[in-house]
């Protein structure tokens, strides 16, 4: 089954065109192949983007992705654009880069965040009705064995990178496909909402605020199957910093996985501390204190018993030996229910985060008027 075609079958998707709060375009430009010379029309998402970039009025500008399939990686570097696809079936994004050669699109050349098939680095960017994939063959690689000199060893993949300008982006009725890093939260807030996001190794990550609705959160295969129990991906990997009180909240969503992912393979998160440098070294970030919370979430049998796990981080010697437990992060669950949520085991996470979900939604929503609350 495509992976976005579940969000139709469980009537998670309002219907295409229903807006809550969303601005007023002042303009308006067109994707289309059979553009045949219109105006404001464009083959490609990215050069109608260029030329709504050449609009420095600060005036809203709506672009309509038509009907098909847009090969391309795409940058959204002015804010105020709304960005508005035929639906999840019939308007598609895609690119197929990886981080182990994606480094020169990037640019501090860092490869991860250079795979990505759509980066928005602008404030205020609405995104509907499209499908964001990266059809990077991770299966292909994940299959190869260790030691084999075809296998990359950087095999991230993103979909969506929100970059560090980002803020206020909305996503609603959109998918994000991928394996490995699907989405890079790198910049300030996002809301995604009636939406999937789909993926297998840390698919939700970085240090931005995430709040994500309504939507299913899709656990993918690895090209071997485990056995049941034994974990094998993961889906939060926050990196937030120690001053920072809100980070990856997945709210009144579905945990869902593809056919092949075993029972208690999934974990619901990690601690990510990226590798930083400092003036006495480059080592894991002691401050990147995680925060992540699965709130009134549904979730089936693939999340594990434990619910969190541990994750390695580069060591003041430079190797990658430093263990980061789950104890020690922001992590929390409530409301839980489903086969996923049955049994939880009590890890002792001591450093749970201190606000409900209506203040972090106070928090997050503050200074953004053009969003449905």
């Amino acid at each position: 089954m495509i992976a976005w075609r579940i969000l139709a079958l469980l009537g998670l998707l309002s219907v295409a065109g229903c807006q809550s709060n969303l601005p007023a375009a002042d303009a308006r430009y067109s994707v289309s192949a059979g553009c045949n010379a219109a105006p404001r029309c464009h083959a490609q998402l990215q050069a109608a983007l260029d030329a709504a970039e050449r609009d420095q009025s600060g005036r809203w500008i709506l672009i309509d992705v038509a009907p098909g399939q847009y090969r391309e990686k795409v940058t959204v570097r002015r804010g105020r654009v709304h960005i508005r696809g035929a639906g999840l079936e019939r308007t598609r994004l895609h690119f197929d880069a990886v981080a182990e050669t994606s480094g020169h699109y990037h640019r501090r050349h860092w490869g991860t965040p250079g795979s990505a098939t759509l980066t928005i680095d602008a404030d205020e960017v609405v995104v509907e009705d499209i499908a964001v994939e990266n059809t990077f063959d991770y299966l292909a690689n994940d299959a190869l064995p260790d030691g084999d000199p075809k296998k990359l060893g950087n095999s991230q993949a993103v979909a969506l990178l929100l970059d560090i300008h980002s803020d206020r982006v909305s996503l609603e009725r959109s998918a994000l496909i991928g394996y490995q890093d699907t989405l890079f939260a790198n910049g300030a807030r996002a809301l995604i909402r009636d939406s999937l996001i789909s993926g297998n190794v840390d698919f939700i990550f970085g240090n931005g605020q995430v709040l994500i609705e309504d939507s299913i959160v899709q656990s993918r295969r690895r090209a071997v199957t485990g056995e049941a129990g034994v974990l094998q991906s993961f889906i939060v990997a926050p990196s937030t910093p120690k001053s920072q009180s809100m980070g990856i909240v997945i709210h009144r969503s579905r945990l869902t996985r593809e056919p092949g992912v075993p029972d208690g393979s999934v974990a619901l998160g990690r601690p990510w501390h990226p590798t930083t440098t400092f003036s006495d070294g480059r080592y894991a970030d002691p401050d990147a204190i995680g925060q992540a919370s699965f709130i009134d979430c549904t979730m089936d049998s693939h999340v594990s018993r434990e619910g969190w796990t541990s994750m390695n981080g580069t060591a003041r010697d430079g190797t990658k030996t430093a263990v980061f437990r789950p104890q020690d992060s922001r992590f929390s669950e409530s409301g839980s229910r489903g086969p996923g949520a049955r049994g939880r085991v009590d890890i002792g996470i001591q450093w749970r985060s201190t606000l409900t979900l209506a203040q972090m939604r106070h928090e997050f929503f503050e200074g953004w008027p053009q969003v449905g609350r």
